[in-house]
């Protein structure tokens, strides 16, 4: 065979070995663990696969269930997990604070638009970023996006054709609503003894917050004023240096006339300049460079779960800004898009039967033009084989295969199309040899290419990059199709006319 198609072949080959890698493994995937976690402490990390627990093999998420099935209990309880990197050994008595799922048999990623979700598009309020601020802000709103628990979170930089900077984030499974609550406020917290600012947050003046056990959670729920209120509490550390700003703050104050046991000046905590809470200080802590603070507040609803949610809420919130600090720029979501995954899978179901039938649709249609169903199963197989280098390509590269990339595999099939009836034109002309012949065709083509290749280009940065999936996508499969698939399909079609 000629080199050409060896070529193809061993694209082809290797496109099924970037889809399907030879990865036998069985067990499940962990995709996160909560940071105060005794899970995390013993070293348990999102990406390890579990294969074992207490001697049961896992398999499914049937064979984790079960093997979890006497959790919580009284007493601390051994649980040994088995991983792809060791074992490691538990104590205790609730259901190990982990995320799993499936191990995937491919490594082809869906992006938003198929897996559901919510997607943002933002900027800073009244000023444009200069790249260096654009990754100072990813890297703060990564690190609160982790801090408040999400995974499969996609945070990326994007430029309009003005050459505006923009921040994407995806979240899978989450709503435009939860979405807004995290990003779009700028999470400024502070601490206060009248004028005075006494810590703030962020690792500097904050050294520890408690998000899980007995140090955090909702303590109590009661009705008030037609509704429910429920109160949160959790506990911070603080650094030296805030510790004894606190000490020097509260030496000037004396105690309150109407509740001795208090000073007469309240701690208020403020996010985003908004006061909300109000803690009274003990009068024991005055001129006390104490580093150990409870934080408290609430959240109120017209039913209990209502209430609850509220204040969990609320008191997450508070927990993320205090850790993470407040992001450097007040930030303007310009877009803001939700995505079911119910329709994305419908989608994704009816864009393959709908691409089956149209390759199956020009199949037929270049049998009955040209009278030969060995140029015509030709055709066929060089689009299939074009799409499968396509997604061969996106599964090596990480690449999520999202609506705008779909489009674009679409594309590249309808270029790859026309491209094969130009090949098989110029063939059915008798006026130059065969191999003159399919030269001609495979300059045009290329020429074509070029032209493609330019127009495809400002679609990379169009709408802030939300395009660039189809723009990608498409000069991935026409490359393809002009370097590997059109130069075998004409020494295919060379072959079939010299038969």
């Amino acid at each position: 065979m000629n080199w050409k198609i060896w070529l193809l072949i061993i694209c082809i080959l290797g496109s099924l070995l970037a889809i399907f890698p030879l990865d036998f493994s069985n067990g499940l995937e962990i995709t996160n663990v909560d940071l105060e976690s005794e899970a995390f402490l013993q070293g348990l990390r999102p990406g390890m696969k579990i294969t074992n627990i207490n001697g049961q093999l896992i398999t499914n998420l049937d064979d984790y269930r079960n093997s979890l099935i006497k959790f919580p209990t009284i007493d601390p309880e051994k649980l040994s997990i088995t991983t792809d990197q060791g074992t490691f050994i538990l104590f205790i008595n609730n259901t190990p604070e982990i995320s799993v799922k499936k191990i995937p048999k491919h490594r082809i990623k869906t992006g938003l638009d198929l897996s559901g979700g919510a997607r943002a598009l933002i900027k800073a309020e009244g000023k444009e970023l200069t790249n260096s601020e654009l990754n100072d802000l990813i890297s703060v709103t990564e690190e609160r996006l982790n801090v408040y628990g999400l995974n499969d979170v996609q945070i990326k930089s994007v430029r309009d054709l003005s050459g505006n900077n923009f921040m994407l984030v995806e979240i899978a499974g989450s709503t435009p609503e939860e979405l807004e609550t995290l990003i779009g406020q700028q999470g400024k917290f502070e601490a206060k003894i009248g004028n005075d600012t006494v810590f703030e947050g962020g690792e500097k003046d904050i050294t520890y917050v408690a998000r899980t056990g007995d140090q955090s959670g909702i303590y109590t729920c009661s009705q008030y004023e037609g509704g429910f209120i429920c109160q949160f509490r959790f506990s911070i550390s603080l650094s030296p240096a805030a510790a004894k700003n606190h000490a020097d703050i509260t030496c000037a104050l004396g105690s309150d006339p109407s509740q001795p046991q208090y000073l007469d000046q309240p701690l208020e905590l403020f996010l985003d300049d908004v006061l909300v809470n109000s803690l009274f200080i003990g009068k024991d802590l005055k001129c006390s460079e104490t580093t150990q603070i409870q934080i408290s507040g609430s959240g109120t609803g017209a039913t209990e779960d209502e209430a609850f949610k509220n204040a969990e809420i609320d008191m997450k919130q508070l927990q993320t800004v205090m850790i993470s600090g407040s992001l450097p720029f007040k930030l303007q979501i310009e877009k803001l898009d939700t995505i079911s995954p119910l329709l994305g899978k419908e989608f994704t179901n009816t864009i393959i039967i709908a691409g089956i039938a149209a390759i199956l649709a020009v199949g037929l249609a270049i049998l009955i033009r040209y009278r030969k169903i060995k140029l015509s199963l030709a055709v066929l197989l060089t689009s299939l084989s074009e799409v499968l280098i396509i997604l061969g390509v996106s599964a090596l590269f990480n690449r999520s295969l999202d609506l705008p990339a779909i489009a674009g595999i679409i594309a590249a099939i309808g270029t790859g199309v026309d491209s094969q009836i130009i090949i098989l034109d110029e063939v059915r002309m008798m006026a130059v040899s065969l191999r003159e012949r399919i030269k001609r065709a495979l300059t045009i083509i290329m020429g074509t290419y070029v032209t493609t290749l330019f127009a495809l280009l400002p679609l990379m940065w169009a709408g802030a990059g939300l395009l660039q999936g189809f723009a990608i996508t498409t000069i991935i499969g026409i490359s393809v199709g002009v370097f590997i698939t059109r130069p075998a399909f004409s020494e295919i079609v060379r072959k079939i006319m010299n038969d």
